[in-house]
Protein backbone atom coordinates (compact mmCIF):
# COMPACT_ATOMS: atom_id res chain seq x y z
CA UNK A 1 0.00 0.00 0.00
CA UNK A 2 2.67 2.78 0.46
CA UNK A 3 4.99 1.91 -2.18
CA UNK A 4 0.92 2.79 -4.01
CA UNK A 5 0.99 5.58 -2.85
CA UNK A 6 4.53 6.59 -3.60
CA UNK A 7 3.97 5.23 -7.07
CA UNK A 8 0.95 7.63 -7.16
CA UNK A 9 3.06 10.70 -5.96
CA UNK A 10 5.63 9.85 -8.37
CA UNK A 11 3.00 9.53 -11.52
CA UNK A 12 1.44 13.41 -9.96
CA UNK A 13 4.87 14.79 -9.80
CA UNK A 14 6.23 13.59 -13.14
CA UNK A 15 2.57 15.29 -14.98
CA UNK A 16 2.57 18.19 -13.22
CA UNK A 17 6.32 18.75 -14.24
CA UNK A 18 5.81 17.13 -17.48
CA UNK A 19 2.95 19.40 -18.44
CA UNK A 20 4.63 22.64 -17.61
CA UNK A 21 7.68 21.16 -19.62
CA UNK A 22 5.11 20.86 -22.43
CA UNK A 23 3.07 24.28 -21.27
CA UNK A 24 6.38 25.88 -22.27
CA UNK A 25 7.31 24.51 -25.32
CA UNK A 26 3.47 25.00 -26.92
CA UNK A 27 3.78 28.34 -25.47
CA UNK A 28 7.36 28.93 -27.36
CA UNK A 29 5.74 27.40 -30.57
CA UNK A 30 2.99 29.48 -30.30
CA UNK A 31 4.99 33.12 -30.02
CA UNK A 32 6.89 31.87 -32.75
CA UNK A 33 4.37 31.26 -35.00
CA UNK A 34 2.88 34.88 -33.87
CA UNK A 35 5.79 36.51 -34.60
CA UNK A 36 6.14 34.57 -38.09
CA UNK A 37 9.20 32.47 -37.55
CA UNK A 38 9.02 28.90 -38.29
CA UNK A 39 11.35 26.68 -36.43
CA UNK A 40 13.06 24.26 -38.88
CA UNK A 41 13.24 20.91 -38.49
CA UNK A 42 16.03 18.54 -39.23
CA UNK A 43 13.80 17.17 -42.06
CA UNK A 44 13.71 20.89 -43.15
CA UNK A 45 17.46 21.61 -42.89
CA UNK A 46 18.16 17.89 -44.84
CA UNK A 47 15.66 19.05 -47.52
CA UNK A 48 17.29 22.22 -48.06
CA UNK A 49 20.69 20.82 -49.04
CA UNK A 50 19.56 18.84 -52.15
CA UNK A 51 20.49 19.99 -55.45
CA UNK A 52 23.61 21.22 -56.98
CA UNK A 53 25.93 23.52 -55.61
CA UNK A 54 28.82 25.46 -57.10
CA UNK A 55 31.49 27.71 -55.17
CA UNK A 56 34.50 28.22 -53.76
CA UNK A 57 36.92 26.00 -51.29
CA UNK A 58 39.69 27.40 -48.58
CA UNK A 59 42.11 25.48 -47.22
CA UNK A 60 44.45 26.61 -44.18
CA UNK A 61 47.26 23.63 -42.96
CA UNK A 62 48.24 26.45 -40.20
CA UNK A 63 45.63 28.92 -38.13
CA UNK A 64 45.90 31.75 -40.19
CA UNK A 65 48.04 30.82 -42.97
CA UNK A 66 45.63 29.88 -46.60
CA UNK A 67 47.22 27.24 -47.87
CA UNK A 68 45.11 26.78 -50.93
CA UNK A 69 41.88 28.47 -52.57
CA UNK A 70 40.05 26.89 -55.46
CA UNK A 71 36.47 26.03 -57.28
CA UNK A 72 34.35 23.52 -56.00
CA UNK A 73 31.30 21.43 -57.14
CA UNK A 74 29.00 19.53 -54.96
CA UNK A 75 25.62 17.61 -55.16
CA UNK A 76 23.46 16.59 -52.21
CA UNK A 77 21.12 13.90 -53.11
CA UNK A 78 18.26 12.05 -50.91
CA UNK A 79 18.93 8.50 -50.06
CA UNK A 80 16.14 6.01 -48.50
CA UNK A 81 13.27 7.98 -49.11
CA UNK A 82 15.36 11.10 -47.88
CA UNK A 83 15.73 9.76 -44.26
CA UNK A 84 20.06 10.02 -45.28
CA UNK A 85 21.37 13.09 -47.89
CA UNK A 86 24.75 12.29 -49.57
CA UNK A 87 26.99 14.70 -50.45
CA UNK A 88 29.61 14.07 -53.30
CA UNK A 89 31.73 16.89 -53.59
CA UNK A 90 35.16 17.63 -56.53
CA UNK A 91 37.47 20.13 -56.82
CA UNK A 92 41.72 20.98 -56.67
CA UNK A 93 44.04 21.05 -53.95
CA UNK A 94 47.36 22.22 -55.10
CA UNK A 95 46.77 21.76 -58.64
CA UNK A 96 45.94 18.21 -57.87
CA UNK A 97 42.43 16.83 -58.33
CA UNK A 98 40.19 16.14 -55.10
CA UNK A 99 36.96 14.44 -54.14
CA UNK A 100 34.88 13.15 -51.06
CA UNK A 101 31.82 12.10 -49.76
CA UNK A 102 29.73 12.33 -46.74
CA UNK A 103 26.38 10.24 -45.77
CA UNK A 104 24.45 12.96 -43.12
CA UNK A 105 21.58 11.91 -41.31
CA UNK A 106 19.32 12.30 -38.34
CA UNK A 107 19.33 10.01 -35.44
CA UNK A 108 15.86 10.65 -33.57
CA UNK A 109 17.02 8.09 -30.65
CA UNK A 110 20.04 10.62 -30.08
CA UNK A 111 18.82 13.97 -31.38
CA UNK A 112 21.72 14.30 -32.89
CA UNK A 113 22.74 15.09 -36.54
CA UNK A 114 25.62 11.97 -37.71
CA UNK A 115 28.17 12.56 -40.79
CA UNK A 116 30.35 9.71 -42.12
CA UNK A 117 32.72 11.36 -44.33
CA UNK A 118 36.13 10.71 -46.64
CA UNK A 119 37.79 12.54 -48.75
CA UNK A 120 41.06 11.26 -50.83
CA UNK A 121 43.14 14.74 -49.68
CA UNK A 122 42.03 15.04 -45.71
CA UNK A 123 41.09 11.66 -44.43
CA UNK A 124 43.39 9.48 -46.84
CA UNK A 125 42.32 5.80 -46.06
CA UNK A 126 40.11 6.38 -42.88
CA UNK A 127 36.24 7.14 -42.24
CA UNK A 128 35.61 10.08 -39.97
CA UNK A 129 32.45 9.81 -38.08
CA UNK A 130 31.01 12.85 -36.29
CA UNK A 131 27.59 14.27 -34.47
CA UNK A 132 26.26 16.99 -33.05
CA UNK A 133 23.34 19.33 -32.85
CA UNK A 134 20.98 21.79 -34.37
CA UNK A 135 21.79 25.49 -34.97
CA UNK A 136 19.56 28.31 -35.52
CA UNK A 137 20.50 28.05 -39.27
CA UNK A 138 21.87 24.61 -39.68
CA UNK A 139 23.79 22.19 -37.72
CA UNK A 140 27.22 21.51 -36.40
CA UNK A 141 28.95 17.75 -35.61
CA UNK A 142 32.42 16.88 -34.50
CA UNK A 143 34.42 13.47 -34.18
CA UNK A 144 37.98 12.79 -34.11
CA UNK A 145 40.76 11.58 -36.55
CA UNK A 146 43.99 9.59 -36.33
CA UNK A 147 47.24 11.48 -37.13
CA UNK A 148 49.26 8.45 -36.59
CA UNK A 149 49.89 5.38 -34.50
CA UNK A 150 50.18 5.49 -31.05
CA UNK A 151 48.81 9.46 -31.32
CA UNK A 152 46.40 11.39 -29.70
CA UNK A 153 43.79 11.57 -31.69
CA UNK A 154 43.05 14.88 -33.14
CA UNK A 155 39.57 16.42 -33.16
CA UNK A 156 37.19 18.45 -35.94
CA UNK A 157 34.39 20.20 -35.85
CA UNK A 158 32.01 20.67 -39.10
CA UNK A 159 29.45 23.94 -39.37
CA UNK A 160 26.71 23.58 -41.94
CA UNK A 161 25.13 27.03 -42.01
CA UNK A 162 22.46 27.83 -44.48
CA UNK A 163 23.02 32.09 -45.20
CA UNK A 164 19.37 31.43 -47.37
CA UNK A 165 18.16 29.00 -49.75
CA UNK A 166 20.99 29.53 -52.54
CA UNK A 167 23.86 30.25 -50.09
CA UNK A 168 25.66 27.62 -47.84
CA UNK A 169 29.03 27.42 -46.38
CA UNK A 170 30.14 24.49 -44.50
CA UNK A 171 33.17 25.57 -42.45
CA UNK A 172 35.55 22.89 -40.71
CA UNK A 173 37.72 23.28 -37.47
CA UNK A 174 40.75 21.12 -36.61
CA UNK A 175 41.14 20.69 -33.02
CA UNK A 176 44.74 19.49 -32.13
CA UNK A 177 44.86 17.93 -28.58
CA UNK A 178 44.80 20.45 -25.46
CA UNK A 179 44.71 22.94 -27.78
CA UNK A 180 42.24 25.46 -29.54
CA UNK A 181 40.42 24.59 -32.76
CA UNK A 182 41.58 26.59 -36.00
CA UNK A 183 39.50 26.94 -39.22
CA UNK A 184 41.04 24.20 -41.70
CA UNK A 185 38.50 23.95 -44.42
CA UNK A 186 36.15 26.70 -45.69
CA UNK A 187 33.22 26.13 -48.80
CA UNK A 188 31.33 28.77 -50.00
CA UNK A 189 28.35 27.08 -52.25
CA UNK A 190 25.85 28.81 -54.10
CA UNK A 191 22.86 26.78 -55.65
CA UNK A 192 23.41 26.02 -59.16
CA UNK A 193 19.80 26.61 -60.90
CA UNK A 194 18.80 25.05 -64.14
Amino acid sequence: MHANKLSASAVCLLLVFGLGSYAQQESASAQSKRDGVKERTHVDILKSLIGHWEGNCKTWFRPGQLADESSVKGEFTPMLGGRFVRHTYEGMMKGKPRTGEETIAFDAASNKFQISWFDDFHMNSAILFSEGDKTENGFWVSGKYGVAPGETPWGWKTVFEMIDNDHLTITAYNIPPGGEEGKAVETVYVRKRG
